[in-house]
Formats: C-alpha cells, sequence, structure tokens
C-alpha cells in the first residue's frame, strides 16, 4: 500500500509540476495582451475592469492547462477549482507563484526542490546542494521518499563525497569533492598520471620509476596466440590476428612477414610465393585424360574435355561415344560437337 501512495504521489507530482509551470506560464502569456474582444477596448477596460485581471481570463487559461483526454489533469483542476480562483482573485499579487502556492503550500502534494517527504525535510548535503551536487535525492521534490543519495558515476558513500576505485580525490572537504578518473593503468591511484598508480590493472606493471607501464604479452617466452596467428599488443592487453595464408607462422602481415611457409608456396627471394604444381616435372594429376590446373596454394585435376570421371578413371562420355557413331553412320562432314567437360579436386 505504502509502495502504491508512492507511485501515485510521484506521478501526480509530476503531471502537477508539468501541468502547471508550462500549462499555466503558456495560458498566461498567449492571452497577456489580449482584450475582451469587442470594438471598444477603452470602454471595456474602464466598465468592465482589465482583461489581464479578470474571471473570464481566468477561465480561458483553466481550460487550456489539460488535454482533453487527460482525465487526471482535468479531474484535478476541477476539484480545485475554488483555490485557483481564491488564488486569482485574492493572492496572485503576493503570491505569483502558482506551484509554489497552489502545490506546496496549499495542497501539500509536492516539496520545494532538494527537499522530501511528508515534511519536505532538507536532502543529505542540504537543499541547495542535495547529494553534494553528486547524486540525486530519493524523493527530491516530492512528499515522498527517504531522502537518501543515489550516487553519481564516481562517487560513493552516504554523502556522496568518496570516490570509488578507478578515481582518485582531486579536491575534498567536509561539504564539496570532486573525483577524477585514474590513468587508464591504475587500478588505484592517487593523482592523475601512470605514475600516480597505487595498484596497477591486469595487462600492465610497474616499472624501476614506480609507474605503471604495459606489459607485451607478445613477446613473452610462450607468445599467448596460436602458431599461424600473429599476436599484437595493445595498452593492457593483446589480440590475435590469423596470418597470410601463404605463412604458417609469421611476424606480421603480409607474405613477406611469414617465418615459413603454409603447404602449397615456398619463399622467393623473402616473400612465400605459390608453388605452380601444374609446371613440375613429375605429374600430380596422373592418368590418361587428365589436366591441371593450379590454384592459390593447391591444384586441381579434371578430365579432359569429352572425358568423364568415372571413380578416378577418366572414360569417354556417352554422348561423345554416340556423337562418333552419328558421324560415322551419316558420313556428315560437319563440325564436331562441343564437349563436356568435369572438373575434380584431388583431396
Amino acid at each position: 500500500m505504502c509502495l502504491f501512495f508512492f507511485f501515485f504521489f510521484f506521478f501526480f507530482f509530476a503531471r502537477i509540476d508539468l501541468l502547471l509551470r508550462l500549462r499555466v506560464c503558456q495560458g498566461f502569456e498567449r492571452t497577456a495582451k489580449k482584450n475582451f474582444g469587442g470594438g471598444n477596448t477603452a470602454w471595456e477596460e474602464r466598465k468592465l475592469s482589465k482583461y489581464e485581471t479578470s474571471e473570464i481570463r481566468l477561465v480561458e487559461i483553466l481550460e487550456t492547462l489539460c488535454e482533453s483526454s487527460s482525465f487526471e489533469c482535468n479531474r484535478m483542476v476541477e476539484e480545485h477549482e475554488e483555490h485557483f480562483e481564491t488564488w486569482w482573485f485574492r493572492w496572485k499579487t503576493e503570491h505569483p507563484d502558482l506551484f509554489k502556492w497552489f502545490c506546496i503550500n496549499t495542497i501539500k502534494v509536492c516539496c520545494p526542490k532538494g527537499t522530501y517527504g511528508p515534511d519536505c525535510n532538507a536532502c543529505v548535503g542540504g537543499s541547495e546542494r542535495p547529494c553534494h551536487g553528486n547524486g540525486l535525492c530519493d524523493g527530491d521534490g516530492t512528499r515522498g521518499g527517504q531522502g537518501t543519495c543515489t550516487c553519481n558515476h564516481g562517487y560513493q558513500g552516504e554523502l556522496c563525497l568518496d570516490c570509488v576505485e578507478g578515481y582518485f580525490s582531486e579536491e575534498r572537504n567536509d561539504t564539496h569533492a570532486i573525483c577524477t578518473e585514474c590513468h587508464t593503468s591504475c587500478k588505484t591511484c592517487a593523482g592523475p598520471s601512470n605514475g600516480d598508480c597505487e595498484d596497477c590493472k591486469a595487462g600492465w606493471e610497474k616499472d624501476q620509476q614506480g609507474a605503471c607501464i604495459d606489459v607485451d604479452e607478445c613477446s613473452a617466452q610462450s607468445p599467448p596466440c596460436k602458431e599461424d596467428q600473429l599476436c599484437v599488443n595493445t595498452d593492457g592487453s593483446y589480440s590475435c590476428k590469423a596470418c597470410d595464408k601463404a605463412c604458417s607462422r609469421c611476424r606480421g602481415e603480409g607474405p613477406d612477414q611469414c617465418l615459413a611457409c603454409a603447404e602449397g608456396y615456398q619463399d622467393e627471394d623473402g616473400t612465400c610465393a605459390d608453388i605452380d604444381e601444374c609446371s613440375l616435372p613429375e605429374r600430380v594429376c596422373p592418368g590418361e585424360h587428365r589436366e591441371c590446373v593450379n590454384i592459390k596454394g593447391s591444384f586441381r585435376c579434371f578430365c579432359s574435355s569429352g572425358f568423364e570421371d568415372h571413380g578416378g578413371v577418366c572414360l569417354e562420355s556417352q554422348e561423345t561415344e554416340a556423337d562418333e557413331a552419328d558421324e560415322m553412320h551419316t558420313g556428315a562432314d560437319s563440325e564436331p560437337t562441343s564437349l563436356h567437360t568435369v572438373e575434380h579436386e584431388d583431396l
């Protein structure tokens, strides 16, 4: 039940704050220079009083406070219409802030900024600077909440005056604190540089001067990456990147940075280049009617035109045999038909 009332007053306050501060002020501004709409404004103001302080203007303003579809807002205006009239005719000059007069002092659903709860107590740190300017006060401006602080990033503690790990106190007294982020290498610190680190983060270590410097994991005796990967050192860490496909091991990017060539490649003046297996003295595609085509890092065997692969053996295709039979039967002197080619990659 308490939670229900908290949310009720919270959203009620939000609506009143928005509607009254914006819509009422807009209503005043829209109608400030208007008159009754007749032809003789001077006579109207002399006989009927000034439009600026008239009940007509008040009615017009109240009609513009809420959207027609907003049941809660329109009900609130209707329920408290007498309060608006009282303020308009009796207290407007003495209490020009309608929000303060109506929401805070009259119907008591809101509190001044920096205060909270049924009695509008000051937030931690005071109403001028709730949470010492480093956080948000629970229930600020409402009749609810506990007045406790939710600290901004980098701050902690009941008063939001302490720094979290990774931040140091640049300025600090009983009512004011500035927490600044440590150097990226520091886990804890007393100042902004890597020489002010009290403890280093993982991936960093202290040098002889006591400053936190990057650990080069890639230069370790046992590098962290796989054999066919390039280790790239970064601040506080490292990454593993695949070597060029021409390399089985590498020291950098590209085929000229190989420590050893991958299968199907050979060293040529310091660069791993593709081996053209098809041009080697010893045939890599054995058997009759087989041809070879070179590809990067390998080769491919396929049957010659007019032949088909049957279990690793290239046999003349049936289509070719039929064409030859037709030619012999007709004795026609025609151009030969195109022959079917089958590509085959030896695994």
